[in-house]
C-alpha cells in the first residue's frame, strides 16, 4: 500500500513511478520538531528519552512508507485470501524472536536488564483482542497504523485516535473487574520450553502460516500478487518510498529491538493513550487516581509525572512526527476534512472498541500481538486468534457503515 492519505487504494496496484513533488514545508516543519523534540528531551529529562522518541520517529517512517497496517492485511487476507501483508508480519515476526528470546533468556542486555512483554492468559484478552479486532476494521487502523495515518495527515484517523484514547480511559476504569476473570496468568514460552526449542517452535508457526496464506491465495487466485516493478533506485526509494512490505517488516524489527536495548522492555503504544486520557480526565476534574488502575505505584507516578517522563507517550510522540515527515518527502500530505457522517460514526465506534479493547487485552496489535509474541509470550498469540475472529466481524460488518468493501483499504 503506497502511503496514501486514501484509505481505499492497494498498495499492490500502486505504480512508485508517480511520485509527486516533496512537500518541502511539511518536510521542514516535521524536522525541525523533531530535532527541538530531541533536543528538549535531552536537557530536560535523559538522553535516553531523547533517544527513544528519535526510535518512534523512526519507526513513523517505517510505518508510513511501507504503509505497514495490520487492518488492511488481515483485511486483505479475510476477503480476498491475499496474503502478502500476512506473510510481512510472519517475517517480522521471525527476525525479531532471533534477537529476542536469547536476549530475554539471558536478562540483561549490555549489561542492563531487559524484559519481555507478558500477560496474562484469560478471558480478558480474548473478550478484549476481540473487541479491538471490530474495531480496527470500523476505525480504519491499528494503534500504530492511527499513529501513522494522523502523522500522514489522515483527518478521519483524528477522530479514530480521540475515540482511541477515551475508549482507554473507560478501559482503565474497568481494569480491575476484568483482571479477575478467569485467567491463568502470564505464560512464557521460553521460560517453560527454554529458549532454543521455543524459537524452533515459533519458527515453525511462523512458517506454516506464511504457507497456508500462500496456498489459500494461489488456490482462489492462481498464482501470488506481485508489486509492480520501481521505476526508481532503491536509495530514492528508502527515503521517498514506497517501501516494499519486507523493507517495513525489517524496519519495525529494529524500532523493537532498539526499544528493548534502550527501554529496557519492548516497544508499545496504547498504555499512552490510557495516560492522555486520565490527564485529560484529571484536568476536567475527574479524580482517576483514586481508581484501582491508576493506584498502582507505578502507574500513579505516571500519572503525577509530566508527559515527557513516560516512554509510550514520548515514542507515539516520535510516530506521529515520523510519519509526517515521510509523507511530505513522499509528496502526499493533503489533509482532507470532509467524513461521510456514517463513515465518521465508525471511527468513533471503532476507536472506543481498540480503546477500550486493548486495556482488557494488556496491549494492542504492538504492544501484545508485536511484543508479546516476540517475547514469548502466549497472550500473544491468543490476542492474534482472538482479534483476528474480531476482525472478521468487522469486515463483514463494514457495508453497515458505507465503509469502502476495497479488501487492501485501511491500515
Amino acid at each position: 500500500m503506497p502511503p496514501s492519505l486514501d484509505l481505499s487504494v492497494p498498495p499492490l496496484l500502486f505504480h512508485p513511478d508517480r511520485h509527486p513533488d516533496i512537500n518541502r514545508g511539511v518536510v521542514l516543519v516535521s524536522a525541525v520538531l523533531l530535532s527541538i523534540v530531541a533536543i528538549a528531551l535531552a536537557q530536560m529529562i535523559s538522553v535516553r528519552q531523547a533517544v527513544l522518541f528519535l526510535i518512534g520517529g523512526a519507526g513513523g517512517i517505517s510505518l508510513y512508507h511501507a504503509s505497514f497496517g495490520f487492518t488492511a492485511a488481515w483485511r486483505a487476507f479475510i476477503k480476498e485470501r491475499r496474503g502478502a501483508g500476512l506473510r510481512a508480519q510472519m517475517l517480522m515476526f521471525a527476525l525479531s524472536v532471533l534477537v529476542f528470546f536469547p536476549l530475554l533468556a539471558g536478562g540483561t542486555a549490555f549489561g542492563q536488564p531487559v524484559k519481555g512483554e507478558l500477560g496474562a492468559v484469560g478471558l480478558s484478552v480474548v473478550v478484549g483482542a476481540f473487541l479491538f479486532g471490530v474495531g480496527m476494521q470500523w476505525g480504519g487502523g491499528c494503534a500504530s497504523g492511527t499513529l501513522y495515518t494522523v502523522g500522514g495527515g489522515n483527518s478521519r484517523m483524528l477522530v479514530t485516535l480521540a475515540a482511541f484514547i477515551a475508549g482507554s480511559l473507560i478501559g482503565t476504569a474497568h481494569f480491575s473487574w476484568w483482571a479477575a476473570t478467569p485467567n491463568i496468568g502470564p505464560v512464557s514460552l521460553i521460560g517453560l520450553f527454554g529458549w532454543p526449542v521455543a524459537l524452533a517452535l515459533n519458527l515453525v508457526l511462523f512458517g506454516t502460516i506464511a504457507a497456508l496464506s500462500i496456498f489459500l491465495e494461489r488456490r482462489r487466485h492462481g498464482t501470488l500478487a506481485t508489486p509492480a516493478a520501481a521505476a526508481v533506485g532503491p536509495a530514492v526509494r528508502l527515503w521517498r518510498g514506497p517501501w516494499p512490505l519486507a523493507w517495513g517488516a525489517l524496519g519495525l524489527v529494529l524500532v523493537n529491538i532498539a526499544t528493548l536495548l534502550v527501554a529496557g522492555r519492548p516497544w508499545g503504544v496504547t498504555s499512552g493513550f490510557a495516560l492522555w486520557g486520565a490527564k485529560a480526565a484529571l484536568a476536567l476534574g475527574v479524580d482517576v487516581g483514586a481508581w484501582s488502575y491508576w493506584s498502582v505505584p507505578a502507574r500513579a507516578a505516571m500519572l503525577n509525572a509530566p508527559l515527557a517522563n513516560d516512554v509510550t507517550s514520548v515514542m507515539d510522540a516520535g510516530i506521529v512526527l515520523g510519519a509526517m515527515l515521510a509523507a511530505g518527502l513522499a509528496g502526499k500530505f493533503a489533509p482532507a476534512f470532509r467524513i461521510p457522517a456514517r463513515s465518521l460514526a465508525a471511527a468513533v465506534i471503532g476507536g472506543l472498541l481498540m480503546g477500550y479493547g486493548a486495556r482488557l487485552a494488556y496491549g494492542c496489535n504492538i504492544g501484545a500481538y508485536f511484543s508479546g509474541i516476540a517475547s514469548g509470550s502466549l497472550h500473544g498469540w491468543l490476542w492474534a486468534a482472538s482479534a483476528l475472529a474480531g476482525s472478521v466481524l468487522g469486515v463483514r460488518t463494514r457495508p453497515l457503515f458505507r465503509l469502502d468493501g476495497n479488501a487492501i483499504g485501511g491500515r
